[in-house]
């Protein structure tokens, strides 16, 4: 079968050779995403179309330089965008627990609050300094001195009427009473006492009347304190006014075309004006002598601008890049002052989320970390839906007592928020979450490869120049980077494709870089990246190591030479970590009468999984389809992956399983030195598998510790030519004749290889040609069959005998 030898040409791709530069130093630095057209398409669809809904999911693999090409992306076309505005929160006046939220040109909140600052530290001067001045004390003093003449000539009429009615006015603990006059002497209580009874009356009679008199007058003079009170009121409010009215009046024109602004600065004049004693110097209050309480004075904060979002140093839209998205983070958080063993809050303690930030922008999240945060991602979806961000308190459903907060008037949101992750996160969302597919209506799925073309290799060269150049590593000569495309093409597994995980090509360079760094050298040649690949390999194959070591002293039973009945060499791989190596397994089959039935061994003890379970069962169909027609099926089988004792999963090894059972049947052995892979149907088609290169590998070190490759071999599907990036002493081996690897199209073209014997050709009536492989399975079919109904026919002559 030397035609279905693979050529040692055709065990790796092509050697790039001249279609890379001489040395990566030579070659213009990549720009942009390198080998995702179709990403980068449904990207700018995204980022650019402005209806609702039309956010982005960026799915695929990690590794993929998703973030990194998405951000570039991203900033790209959001430094073309306009700046957009400022977002400052004020003291809403009507309703202090609810802040109000202003939006200004970018760059003009700061000044505004800068404004208000100013204002209120000169009003803090310039308000008791009026107060304090003469013209002030002058109109104050004038207008007590008028109340206090109006006053006094008012109970100086009141004396009057008392003494022309015969009593003085004298002032007691209790109050005002009338004394009656003697000749101008008051009367005692003995003398009141020797008076008629008609006398104290007249007295009483007229008393009454004086206390009418100085009920009046009293009421008079409330009056004129009522009417003084007024008058300072209006003083202070003239006086303060002189002093906030010009100030305040140029922030109105200087802010005129805000009208939000105006109102508001309308609103702090009038409440200025209203407390002017919040501007006199105050002192803290004492809880005992000495010791004071040290409460900051809030009284003037709500005169303060919050800065909320300040787009002074921003350039085009901006771009938000949120790494620890918990829900306070992206909607914000309300802070809180202890206070005499409470909290407090006001508007100046609330603090933006990555949603205020990047409003008018881009806001990129990991969609794991958003799903790992609780109320994370509820939040962000009704900041979506409802087109505005609210900042809550969230704790405060949780709390026995609920401290008192502020709800903050929500911002009005118009942001582009592109989730990464990967696409089972994605159709997990799709599938479960009904919103989700109404908010995120792009999906740019990352490929894990790109085509290994002349510009897919150029593209890779670029990429090594750049990450030299950001980096300061040493640049890699052509020998050097042809390695590392080569190596491209093996974490694929494709000849024709090259892997778009840049992150592992960034660090095979790196490492590159250091041996090349331990060597001396002033480049990075192709011997310092085959070392940082067996470094990388040796740091990782400890177990693969000891599995050699028991396959070499006997303890794991694989045989590489001789031909034996019903047993065959499997491979199969493990994956420890990021390190995946290929090992053989010894695939027994053993048959007998029966009606047709298969044993899997590891499927009865549940040690299969589903996919190998459906690979065995195919095996029913091949055997039904290649001799059922003939006659019956009278036999039993059992198959076994011997001395495994984990699970096995996957359908690679179905063609083992009946290379190692038509062994069996026809009688026929099996060359211990060749190992099988492949995937088969019912047609006895043989289909490709993964990991090819490992298997190869695992079985070519089997025969290295078992005493050396001499002449052994692989069978693998046709269709995994094209996966074959072999090591070099793989290569170098089949060159020599060493090493055979065999690639077949079907389990027939197998059955010859391993057997020596044709497969043999299915004739018209059914029947195969004498000597092949299928003649001899239906003749031991046939052998089968007969002995059943000898059984048969004996069971019923013992069942009428009885």
């Amino acid at each position: 079968m030397k035609e279905k030898e693979v050529a040692p040409d055709r065990l790796q791709a092509p050697w790039p050779g001249e279609m890379v530069p001489e040395s990566s130093d030579r070659i213009e630095a990549a720009e942009g995403m390198i080998g995702q057209e179709r990403a980068m398409r449904a990207i700018e669809f995204g980022l650019k179309i402005g209806d609702y809904g039309y956010n982005i999911f960026v799915a695929g693999p990690s590794g993929t330089g998703k973030m990194t090409s998405v951000e570039a992306a991203v900033r790209k076309i959001a430094e073309r965008l306009p700046t957009p505005s400022d977002w400052c929160y004020v003291y809403n006046f009507s309703r202090p627990d609810h802040p109000r939220a202003l939006q200004m040109a970018p760059g003009q909140a700061s000044n505004f609050q800068a404004d208000m600052e100013r204002l209120i530290a000169e009003l803090k001067i310039e308000i008791p300094r009026a107060f304090e001045s003469k013209v002030y004390e002058e109109h104050k003093n004038a207008l007590v001195k008028e109340f206090q003449k109006t006053r006094e000539e008012i109970f100086n009429g009141v004396e009057e009427t008392a003494r022309q009615s015969g009593f003085q006015i004298k002032q007691t603990p209790g109050g005002v009473v009338f004394v009656p006059l003697v000749e101008g002497r008051p009367l005692s209580e003995e003398e009141m006492e020797k008076l008629t009874d008609q006398a104290r009356q007249e007295i009483r009679q007229r008393q009454e009347v004086l206390y009418e008199v100085l009920t009046e007058a009293l009421r008079r003079v409330r009056e004129k304190e009522k009417i003084l009170r007024q008058k300072l009121e209006a003083l202070d409010r003239e006086t303060g006014q002189a002093v906030t009215s010009p100030r305040l009046s140029e922030l109105k024109e200087k802010y005129a075309t805000y009208p939000e602004i105006t109102r508001w600065l309308a609103e702090v004049e009038e409440d200025i004006v209203r407390n002017l004693e919040d501007f006199q110097e105050k002192k803290e209050p004492e809880i005992m002598p000495g010791l004071r309480l040290g409460i900051k004075d809030g009284t003037l904060q709500k005169y303060q601008v919050n800065v909320f979002v300040d787009h002074s140093r921003t350039r085009g839209a901006p771009v938000v890049k949120e790494v620890n998205p918990t829900a306070y983070n992206l909607t914000g958080r309300i802070e809180y002052r202890p206070q005499l063993g409470a909290m407090f809050t006001d508007h100046t303690m609330m603090k933006p989320g990555a949603l205020h930030l990047a409003n008018g922008g881009f806001l990129i999240l990991r969609v794991m970390d958003v799903l790992r945060n609780y109320f994370a991602w509820d939040v962000l979806k009704r900041a979506i839906q409802n087109r505005q961000v609210v900042i809550e308190d969230i704790n405060e459903q949780f709390r026995l007592i609920n401290t008192p907060t502020i709800k903050p008037e929500p911002i009005p949101l118009q942001s582009k928020v592109i989730l990464i992750g990967n696409l089972w996160l994605y159709y997990l969302l799709y599938n479960y979450d009904e919103d989700f597919r109404k908010l995120f209506k792009v999906r740019a799925d990352f490929s894990v490869f790109m085509e290994r073309d002349r510009q897919g290799i150029a593209n890779y060269a670029a990429f090594i120049s750049k990450l030299c150049r950001e980096e300061g590593l040493k640049h890699l000569d052509r020998a050097a980077m042809c390695e590392v495309i080569q190596h491209g093409s093996r974490l694929v597994e494709d000849q024709t494709k090259l892997t778009t995980r840049f992150s592992d090509i960034a660090d095979l360079v790196r490492e590159a870089c250091y041996w090349a760094n331990q060597a001396g050298e002033p480049q990075v040649g192709v011997a310092h990246v085959k070392k940082a690949l067996e470094e990388k390999i040796y740091r990782s194959n400890l177990m693969e190591k000891r599995l050699e070591e028991l396959i070499a002293d006997g303890t794991l039973l694989v045989d590489i030479e001789g031909a034996v009945v019903g047993q065959v060499n499997g491979l199969s791989v493990m994956t420890v970590g990021d390190y995946t190596f290929g090992k053989p397994n010894r695939v027994t089959a053993r048959v007998g009468l029966g009606r047709g039935h298969m044993i899997h061994i590891e499927r009865e003890v549940k040690l299969a999984g589903t996919i190998h379970n459906k690979g065995f069962l195919i095996l029913s169909g091949y055997l039904r389809q290649k001799y059922g027609l003939l006659l019956p099926l009278s036999f039993s089988a059992s198959i076994c992956f011997e001395q495994v004792y984990e699970e096995i999963e996957g359908d690679s090894a179905s063609t083992t399983e009946l290379y190692a059972l038509l062994s069996a049947l026809s009688g026929l052995p099996l060359k211990q030195s060749i190992a099988v892979t492949g995937s088969v149907n019912q047609h006895g088609q043989v289909q490709p598998v993964g990991a090819i290169n490992e298997k190869i590998e695992g079985f070519f070190s089997t025969c290295q510790v078992k005493g050396g490759v001499n002449g052994q071999g692989v069978i693998i599907p046709r269709a995994n030519v094209k996966n074959l990036m072999l090591k070099e002493e793989v290569i170098e081996a089949v060159r020599k004749g060493k090493f055979h690897i065999w690639a077949i199209n079907n389990v027939d073209e197998g059955l010859q290889i391993l057997t020596g014997v044709p497969a043999g050709e299915q004739a018209p009536d059914g029947s195969y040609p004498e000597g092949t492989v299928h003649h001899l399975v239906v003749k031991r079919l046939e052998f089968f069959n007969q002995q059943s109904k000898i059984q048969a026919r004996s069971k019923r002559t013992k069942k009428l005998s009885s």
